[in-house]
């Protein structure tokens, strides 16, 4: 039987970090708990942070699942994911500016020429290139899971336009709401700078043609994407412009914005979607929601696009084998988090391993996400197995493998009381002309007994996450 960390207690003994949180939990009646809870999902869907799952009928805009129970970190234990964060934040952003340069790192042998200059997500229309600052990534992601008291490990990273901030910063306004005694109680770090942080990142990469304080917006597809309401939500809080693409226009080798005061030079845009769709005469020509010569106005030094089309090739689960290997490349240091061990289903001598041990093993797509398109050999049956056994073999580059990790556990409010239930965490890291991150991040908890699928679109909730001050 496999042995889960359970953050909160070692034994029969509460840990240091959740003390505070005992009594407050054994004292907390169950009809008050289902009338707070209630409330929390009252102020979701009052405020509308919603989000929709593609391909599905009912309620286009879902609640996420709440759970008020939060989750804890000391400040030692933040400042060792601080660190690693930030290393792989830096080395990320230095193989993207290599790749789309000199390949460096290609050329030495350290990485395959087929997984950077033959994957779906590497953009020749931006080869050469150098981006303000070097910078391709501006809000990196990074996926941690916890298996021990001192074990994290890195599941994945999130290069492009990683979502779910708006969850971590409306997490923590609803639980000073609802119980502002624990917040008197307790010194938890603060998260709310984050959309200030976010602006001023933005705001130093600025092009080389701006004059003066530059002007950001945030690019969305639209009110039917999944993270619409992360969208606006954000450029509420930074006091910048939401747009799409028909608000935007090129003209005179810069990128204008209508106004109801006429058009307005756009110097930093803040993309929410993906390269295919930004430009429909650089990429896919029956895009209605970009710009059609957004790519020759970048390219030129007229507007930056944060994060920088081509980001993405750094997301792939083929790559992120390959990132401790890019830390000692670029950075000469020995990586401070580790990922998780993975086979590449396309060497065959793995491929072997994967479909001899499938029923022990989680496989992934390697351009997947949100949950879909993976299979947790444990969890699964006999015919579920199989048929992804087909899959694989059908299609051997599109996939990789790895353990079923003892995720570690938090207490969660559920039906019958407080139970543990599965965990994973994203902090969200800012690189423009410094590198930072706020204290905490998206806690994603897996709702269902057993279930290690942490994702929203799967049925998995959030935590406030808490990092308790010195």
């Amino acid at each position: 039987m496999i042995e889960y960390f359970n953050e909160m207690f070692d034994g029969d003994q509460v840990r240091a970090p959740y003390s505070a949180l005992d009594g407050w939990t054994r004292e907390m009646p169950a009809d008050f708990r289902a009338m707070k809870q209630a409330e929390a999902e009252a102020m979701f869907r009052r405020i509308g942070i919603t989000f929709a799952v593609y391909g599905e009928g009912g309620d286009p805009d879902r609640l996420i699942p709440f759970d008020m129970f939060p989750r804890v970190f000391t400040q030692m234990e933040w400042r060792k994911l601080e660190r690693g964060i930030k290393q792989r934040a830096r080395a990320l952003n230095a193989f993207l500016l290599d790749v789309y340069g000199r390949g460096e790192i290609v050329r030495a042998g350290r990485i395959p020429a087929r997984l950077v200059y033959q994957n779906d997500a590497y953009e020749r229309s931006v080869t050469g290139f150098v981006p303000p600052r070097g910078i391709y990534s501006h809000i990196v992601g990074i996926d941690l899971v916890r298996t021990g008291r001192d074990q994290f490990y890195v599941l994945e990273d999130n290069c492009r336009t990683p979502s779910g901030v708006s969850y971590m910063l409306e997490n923590r306004e609803i639980m000073m709401r609802m119980f502002p005694q624990l917040f008197r109680e307790n010194r938890i770090e603060p998260v709310e700078g984050y959309p200030e942080a976010l602006r001023r990142t933005l705001a130093s990469v600025a092009p080389a043609k701006c004059n003066g304080d530059p002007t950001i917006a945030i690019l969305t597809p639209g009110h039917f994407n999944s993270a619409y309401y992360e969208h606006s939500f954000l450029a509420d809080l930074m006091g910048v412009d939401l747009v799409e693409g028909a608000d935007l226009f090129v003209e005179g080798g810069f990128c204008w914005m209508r106004t109801t005061e006429g058009p307005q030079k756009l110097d930093v845009i803040y993309r929410r979607l993906d390269d295919a769709y930004l430009d429909p005469l650089c990429f896919r020509p029956d895009s209605m929601l970009g710009v059609p010569g957004l790519m020759d106005v970048y390219r030129s030094g007229g507007v930056s696009i944060c994060s920088a089309p081509g980001a993405g090739v750094a997301d792939d689960k083929a790559i992120y084998t390959f990132v401790p290997e890019m830390i000692r490349f670029y950075l000469g240091e020995e990586p401070l988090l580790e990922n998780v061990p993975t086979w590449q289903c396309a060497k065959p001598d793995e491929l072997k391993y994967v479909l001899e041990k499938l029923g022990d093993l989680v496989v992934k797509e390697v351009h997947g996400s949100g949950g879909y398109g993976m299979l947790v050999g444990p969890k699964s049956t006999k015919e579920q197995i199989e048929i992804f056994r087909h899959k694989i073999m059908e299609d051997p580059d599109n996939y990789i493998a790895q353990p079923t990790l003892a995720l570690s556990t938090t207490p969660t409010f559920v039906e019958e009381g407080v139970a543990p239930r599965h965990v994973d965490l994203r902090p969200y890291c800012l690189v423009g002309d410094k590198i930072e991150l706020v204290p905490g991040g998206l806690t994603r908890v897996a709702l269902t007994e057993g279930s290690l699928v942490v994702n929203s679109s799967q049925g998995g909730g959030v935590k406030d996450t808490w990092v308790l001050a010195e």
